[in-house]
């Protein structure tokens, strides 16, 4: 059996438990099986993906294309607590449900409260975006629903009544309208359901007026959730000075909180003038914010794809991870990354090249700058020379 699982340790809990559970519960799951659920036995459906911001955001062009499936039905999305804003004013969500599930988060509600919870809603369909067996079996078995729909290449498929056919690699975007597919849904254009109030885009403007300059808008993330998949703060640095020098840009570093340092850093760094956004934009404001770049330079983390999602040329910087699966979608876009044979097998937890991240380190101011002249020079926001 294929598990797109590259772990070692969790690959082989995975199979042990595929085969103690495909052991008892093969008669059961066998005649278990059901065709795709028709249109007027559905009238609750839920969709599950628990981690993480930006896998959530990919998510989300699937919504669309299921509402329109399943017209009459009730939408119900189960998420992080973290990514509920997500869904305000989307209209093709009825409702969100939020589970920091513990086998991803610290603190969580606990589980026998959630599950009274989540039971009490009798959904006729969930759907388990991300192919994990926590989330099959924990949070789609346990619900009681009678129609049960994922992949198997996380394990778990014993679980289901319904199993997505998992065919190549292909961007998560994809992977989930296959879902939807395979219900019987057509997804066509692809809507990520994000629609900003003016109140957001007001408090995205204050933010941005602080420029000063008349150039092109340019943001930059240099922060992620996993530091393997983070470029060496001196070369942002040395980027955005070229780009303030050559584009006459109006430069802004992007980050949580949690990155206030990292930029500061960086700011430290340049000898041109730009600003952090460090902590000053909630999640709904950072929506509205990176839609208003002209360009947007960041590594593999939430933030590119929600660029992706406000159709905002990007520049994408890729090491440890997957660009075919998890680069930018739909926008203007350049990926920039180095060919690592040992990028095909890499967690993105534990390096295992002789020199540590050599697949980000490879990734040269150059190569960076070269790409942002393409993008700027693809839209027509070169701006001017600062002299």
């Amino acid at each position: 059996m294929f598990y797109k699982i590259i772990n070692r340790k969790k690959l082989a809990g995975v199979r042990l438990a595929d085969i103690i559970g495909y052991a008892l519960w093969s008669p059961v799951s066998i005649f278990n099986r059901k065709a795709p659920p028709r249109k007027e036995d559905v009238r609750e459906i839920l969709v599950v993906r628990t981690a993480y911001l930006g896998d959530v955001i990919m998510t989300l062009p699937m919504l669309k294309p299921l509402k329109e499936l399943y017209p009459e039905a009730r939408i119900t999305f189960l998420t992080t607590s973290a990514a509920k804003d997500l869904f305000k004013a989307n209209p093709y969500v009825d409702g969100v449900i939020t589970y920091d599930a513990f086998w991803f988060y610290k603190k969580t509600e606990g589980l026998l409260g959630f599950l009274k919870r989540l039971r009490s809603r009798r959904f006729d369909l969930v759907i388990e975006a991300r192919a994990d067996i926590r989330d099959i079996f924990f949070i789609a078995y346990l619900s009681g629903a009678r129609h049960r729909v994922s992949y198997k290449v996380g394990g778990g498929g014993f679980l289901l009544t319904g199993i997505v056919p998992y065919e190549i690699i292909k961007h998560r975007v994809d992977y989930h309208l296959d879902i939807v597919r395979y219900l019987g849904g057509r997804p066509e254009k692809i809507d990520w359901g994000i629609n900003i109030s003016e109140d957001e885009g007001r408090k995205a403007e204050r933010l941005l007026s602080e420029g000063g300059s008349s150039g092109p808008a340019i943001g930059i993330h240099p922060g992620g959730r996993k530091g393997l998949k983070c470029w060496p703060p001196e070369r942002f640095a040395e980027l955005a000075d070229k780009i303030i020098e050559r584009f006459g840009a109006k430069v802004f570093f992007t980050g949580g909180p949690d990155e206030a340092a990292l930029i500061d850093g960086i700011l430290g760094l340049m000898k041109k003038r730009a600003r952090s956004l460090a902590g000053r934009a909630d999640l709904r404001t950072a929506f509205a914010v990176i839609g208003r770049f002209d360009l947007f330079i960041t590594n593999d983390s939430a933030p590119l794809h929600i660029a992706s999602a406000m159709s905002t040329p990007t520049v994408a910087l890729f090491g440890p991870s997957k660009s075919n699966e998890t680069g930018p979608y739909g926008n203007i876009n350049r990926v920039v990354e180095k060919p690592f044979p040992c990028r095909v097998m890499c967690d993105e937890d534990v390096c295992n090249h002789t020199v540590k991240k050599a697949c980000m380190d490879a990734v040269l101011v150059e190569d960076v700058f070269k790409a942002v002249e393409e993008v700027l020079r693809q839209t027509g926001k070169q701006g001017g020379t600062v002299s």
